[in-house]
């Protein structure tokens, strides 16, 4: 008896060991006729050893057995067949998982390698892959990490059982269709998608990987443009019946451009960007065409164009700002412009004569007669009070002496 076993990464034929093990061949036949195992994970795989699955929660901890359709709750697991006894040494025996205390569940794991007979104390077998070995290779060769938890999402999309030897119980009840997939399952995991490659690059060339790398930096800048209010959506194109025309002469006016444009069709707008405050040209301009079939042909025969003794350029605008329809100015707005652009050179220019001349230029003044006449006064007073100060010392000093020269006087005389 067999069970086509149809995997995401290939399909598995199992053969049923019917008469060694009946109980375990029931449970298995009648939960793959239930659908049970559709859409159940490859929770845990081991290289060379043993690729587990058959838990709808996919933790290694949950799943029950058909019997407990059959006898309730004290029937989700059921003890485990050991006669005849059996033993893991090829390829693809299939066996189901102790859960402990010899119980087994709705758990189940398929050989990877051979002489793995450590499990035969543990582990019932009761089938062996009889078609499917590339699948098994497959299946081995996968990255798995510490936890032995696959990074690719592997699972068993459908089972297909192909005889049923055993009689039908109303007590089990088969779903019309198989489930569907959850939004956990579908978004929510964090392993590589069943539609996703290894390898994103597998297959392109060097030109197609720059082109989608150029292509994701351009999106990324726009969600930024968009996040500090430069844009009002990243997906914002620029509209295809604007030209953009640069390299202009800074004489050459809005009339004039118009003029030469208009001849491939209707103007809506034409306007050179101009400086806010001088007003002078940017030397360069956006030309709104009325249809983009006249934006078209302005661009192949107007680039390098000599206009006003200098060669255009013309190109398609990748500006968005130009989705904001600008009016056309009024008599009384560029009457305003105009004003407040020679009050702005009248400002400058009087800024410029009121400028001083830089310190390092500046002549040191010499100090005027006045100013030194009173210095030498100041410093003559002070002189003058310092004398005075001194002066009774000296008074004194010039009078004994006096005093002395005449009484020598005196002597002289009084001897004479």
């Amino acid at each position: 008896m067999s069970v086509l076993v149809e995997t995401t990464l290939g399909d598995l034929v199992i053969d049923l060991f019917i008469k060694e093990r009946p109980r375990c061949s029931l449970n298995f036949i009648k939960l793959c006729k239930k659908k049970y195992y559709n859409l159940c994970q490859f929770h845990s795989i081991e290289q060379n050893y043993v690729a587990q699955t058959g838990d709808p929660t996919g933790t290694g901890t949950g799943g029950e057995s058909i019997y407990s359709d059959l006898y309730g709750e004290q029937g989700r697991y059921f003890e485990r067949e050991d006669l005849p006894k059996m033993r893991h040494t090829r390829l693809g025996v299939v066996s189901f998982v102790n859960n402990g205390d010899n119980m087994l569940g709705s758990q189940f794991f398929v050989t990877l390698g051979e002489n793995l007979d450590y499990l035969d104390e543990q582990h019932t077998i009761f089938g062996q892959v009889t078609e499917g070995i590339e699948t098994l290779e497959k299946l081995n060769e996968q990255l798995t990490n510490s936890d032995h938890k696959p990074f690719r999402d592997i699972r068993i999309s459908h089972t297909i059982v192909l005889d049923d030897p055993f009689d039908e119980d109303d007590r089990i009840k088969y779903p019309s269709r198989s489930p569907s997939p959850t939004y956990e399952m579908l978004i929510k995991t964090d392993q590589i998608a069943l539609d996703e490659k290894d390898d994103e690059d597998e297959g392109k060339t060097a030109e197609e990987i720059a082109e989608e790398i150029r292509n994701r930096e351009m999106a990324e800048q726009a969600q930024i443009l968009e996040m500090v209010g430069d844009l009002k959506d990243a997906d914002e194109v620029p509209p295809e019946n604007v030209l953009f025309v640069c390299k202009l002469n800074p004489v050459t006016t809005d009339e004039d451009l118009e003029i030469i444009f208009s001849r491939f069709g209707k103007i809506n707008n034409c306007e050179i960007i101009r400086d806010r405050r001088t007003g002078d040209s940017l030397q360069y301009s956006f030309i709104e065409f009325d249809n983009a079939k006249s934006c078209e042909n302005a661009y192949f025969k107007m680039d390098n164009v000599l206009i006003d003794d200098r060669r255009i350029h013309v190109d398609f605008s990748q500006s968005v700002s130009q989705n904001f329809k600008y009016k056309p100015k009024s008599k009384g707005e560029e009457k305003k412009q105009q004003s407040t652009q020679k009050q702005y050179k009248n400002e400058e220019n009087d800024r410029k004569k009121r400028r001083s001349p830089s310190p390092k230029y500046r002549r040191r003044r010499s100090p005027s007669p006045k100013r030194s006449k009173r210095k030498d006064e100041r410093d003559y007073d002070r002189n003058r009070e310092r004398k005075r100060s001194r002066s009774p010392n000296r008074q004194h000093s010039s009078s004994s002496r006096r005093n002395r020269s005449r009484s020598r006087e005196y002597r002289r005389n009084d001897r004479r």
